[in-house]
């Protein structure tokens, strides 16, 4: 049960896009959530130090678990195509870097100060996102390479500028450009890096890959029990903490069992054992909660065992529907992002930056309870058919 990846060629899972596209399409619509009025308090974050969490708390978890989930297919898919174990260590340090640099930049928009830096907040983010495109737009078959070369030049060169120039916080403490708390993007870039090194060299050894979950969720409890020594405090915290890349590992380990119960076409099986793994995470996230509640905003071990469990069920259900009695169609319109959902995930950006520079102001009507609600799910939807119109328009990033 150690080399579950090492069979046959693998083909595409429907249902990890499908999860992924959902996800994503959630997380666009709790970050609206801003935007609304009499809207019920399950859905939005839970606050700082309150032992719970609502709807907009899950969002986040459930994204770091597909991407563990999908890392294993992912890089076998590498690994059948010829790529070396060097090569992959490779690409999952320029993928997590990347993620870095994003998060990086996104989350210094956050504190800038539009009079000291002369520049809007949405232009920032605008031009940021639009370097990001430049930079990691997958050049078509056929295209000049020098040029693409040179556009890719131009957009670190832009991000280069954006940072020196930068200036953000409140008078009189004005600051320059610098790491708060790396933004979700990177946060999922150090989760990724974690998890991917670890998966990379298993290579395909199952019982490694418990041993990594394992370690990553004893770190999360030894990590809130004020256990770890200081001497580690230059470690990320994404990692240090045990939490975040728990999560991602905890969709690695699912992965493994998934494609393990799959090759042998055991529908069955396959799922009665994930629904073990998610009865056993449920109960680990009620043995911990007493000690250190559950919360996003702490990363507390309920939070991630909570998270992963709901996730794997989710995934579950999503596998029947869409890959064993073919619902796919049903998803047709939001799938964009769950394939190109990097891009997906900056429309946004460009949609706040657009209203704000032509001065358009939605109507109060519309920002109200329910149909403030219906507002922000069709701007979710929306943005993944953007997503499609802007790849068939030859716009589509790869890290």
């Amino acid at each position: 049960m150690n080399s579950f990846f090492s069979s046959a060629p693998l083909s595409r899972i429907n249902s990890i896009d499908i999860v992924r596209a959902l996800t994503m399409i959630l997380m666009i619509f709790v970050n609206d959530l801003w935007s609304l009025k009499d809207i019920p308090a399950w859905l939005e974050h839970v606050e700082h130090g309150v032992d719970g969490m609502g709807l907009a708390d899950s969002v986040f978890p459930a994204f770091l678990f597909i991407v563990g989930l999908s890392m294993p297919f992912a890089l076998e898919v590498r690994r059948q195509k010829g790529d070396t174990q060097g090569q992959m260590l490779i690409h999952v340090l320029t993928r997590g870097v990347a993620l870095l640099i994003m998060g990086l930049f996104l989350v210094n928009g956050e504190s800038l100060n539009a009079t000291a830096m002369g520049m809007p907040r949405y232009l920032y983010n605008t031009l940021c996102c639009l370097s990001f495109i430049v930079i990691w737009n997958v050049d078509s078959k056929g295209s000049d390479k020098t040029l693409g070369y040179v556009s890719k030049a131009i957009g670190f060169i832009a991000l280069i500028v954006l940072a020196y120039f930068y200036r953000g916080g409140k008078e009189p403490n004005i600051e320059s450009f610098q790491p708060h708390w790396w933004g979700i993007l990177g946060l999922i870039g150090w989760a990724y890096l974690a998890s991917g090194l670890v998966t990379v060299l298993a290579k395909n050894n199952f019982y490694i890959i418990v041993g990594a979950w394992f370690f990553f969720a004893v770190l999360s409890m030894v990590s809130h029990a004020h256990l770890l020594p200081k001497s580690l405090s230059f470690i990320p915290d994404a990692i240090r903490g045990g939490t975040l890349t728990g999560l991602t590992m905890s969709g690695v380990l699912a992965a493994y069992v998934f494609q393990y119960f799959r090759s042998k076409q055991d529908n069955k099986n396959l799922t009665l054992v994930l629904l073990g793994m998610s009865a056993v995470w449920i109960v680990l996230s009620v043995l911990t909660r007493p000690y250190w509640g559950l919360a996003k905003l702490g990363a507390t071990p309920a939070w991630l065992f909570l998270c992963s469990a709901f996730t794997l069920l989710t995934f579950i259900a999503v596998y029947w529907l869409v890959d064993v009695y073919n619902k796919e169609k049903w998803f047709t319109i939001i799938r964009p992002a769950g394939t190109d959902t990097l891009l997906c995930y900056l429309i946004p950006y460009f949609a706040y930056a657009t209203t704000r520079s032509l001065g358009i102001h939605i109507p109060e009507a519309l920002k109200i309870g329910v149909i403030g609600l219906i507002k922000s799910l069709l701007f979710a939807i929306l943005c993944a058919v953007i997503t499609k119109l802007l790849v068939k328009s030859g716009i589509r990033l790869k890290l």
